[in-house]
């Protein structure tokens, strides 16, 4: 009777599993199927996806009579430069709050955590005045100062409360070698807290790779638009360019996949070799 009950439950579990896989992959199915089915409208797409044939013209269409891979690459300098500049500042300044006894240093924490409560929109027009006096208005190094400057506090504290919990004494058996604090730092610090620099990479790159308020806001030029923006121009009130936007949206995954992967054995060669014990 046991083995009858385990059977039905796995055969109810594994149709759970599959039905909401099917919720979850088939709206990617017709993405891809957009992508490569030919016609324009979203009104010529089949309900069975690749049944009207197949076709690379939509991609052919983007590289060759649009401005795409000049979005593509000013998102990846935004992203890049946003996820170097984050991990840089966040794992400095965590470390400096974790390690040292310094005034206000408990005012500071807490004006981090005060900051990070009010959204972004809040600040709107004082990022664009800010912006605009620093002339940093229509640029890509304005649009990445924006979000270095919104990750810093959230940032900060989470790996400050992962430093916290490595030990003091590797500073300490360091320290007696002669390592300076820049060596203690970059040579034990760093490698100890690689799983939430890991995970901190992953989050600031992806954010900003398909953000489209604040590009809206600080960028101008047809030449400094992101993939976000210039995707946003094929779906709008007067063009009705799904299958392109589709094809362009799935260019945009592909960064997204290599960056997984690459961080993902990272993250877990880091847990592994990263653990600490007193």
């Amino acid at each position: 009777m046991e083995s009858v009950i385990r059977k039905v439950n796995s055969v109810v579990i594994a149709s759970i599993f599959t039905v909401v896989a099917l919720a979850v992959l088939w709206p990617a199915v017709h993405i891809v199927s957009a992508a490569f089915t030919p016609g324009q409208s979203i009104a010529n797409l089949p309900v069975i996806p690749f049944s009207n044939g197949v076709t690379t013209e939509h991609f052919e269409y983007l590289f060759t009579q649009t401005d795409y891979p000049r979005w593509f690459l000013n998102t990846l300098i935004v992203a890049t430069s946003t996820c170097l500049g984050t991990v840089v500042f966040a794992s400095l300044g965590a470390y400096v709050f974790s390690r040292f006894r310094f005034t206000f240093k408990r005012p500071l924490l807490m004006a981090m955590l005060i900051l990070q409560v009010f959204p972004s929109f809040v600040g709107m027009v004082a990022i664009y005045v800010l912006l605009y006096r620093m002339g940093g208005l229509d640029t890509l190094w304005g649009l990445v100062l924006f979000y270095l400057a919104g990750n810093m506090p959230y940032t900060t504290w989470l790996v400050k409360s992962y430093l916290d919990e490595i030990p003091r004494s590797l500073d300490e058996a360091a320290r007696l070698d002669g390592a300076s604090n820049w060596r203690i730092y970059s040579q034990i610090i760093l490698p100890v807290a690689r799983p939430i620099l890991t995970f901190l990479a992953v989050t600031s790159f992806t954010a900003p790779w398909m953000d489209f308020v604040l590009p809206k806001l600080i960028l101008r030029s047809p030449d400094k638009q992101t993939l976000a923006l210039g995707l946003f121009s094929f779906v709008t009130d007067k063009n009705n360019f799904f299958t392109n936007f589709a094809a362009g949206a799935l260019i945009v995954a592909v960064p997204f996949v290599v960056f997984f992967i690459a961080t993902q054995k990272s993250l877990i060669a880091s847990l592994a070799s990263g653990a600490v014990k007193e």
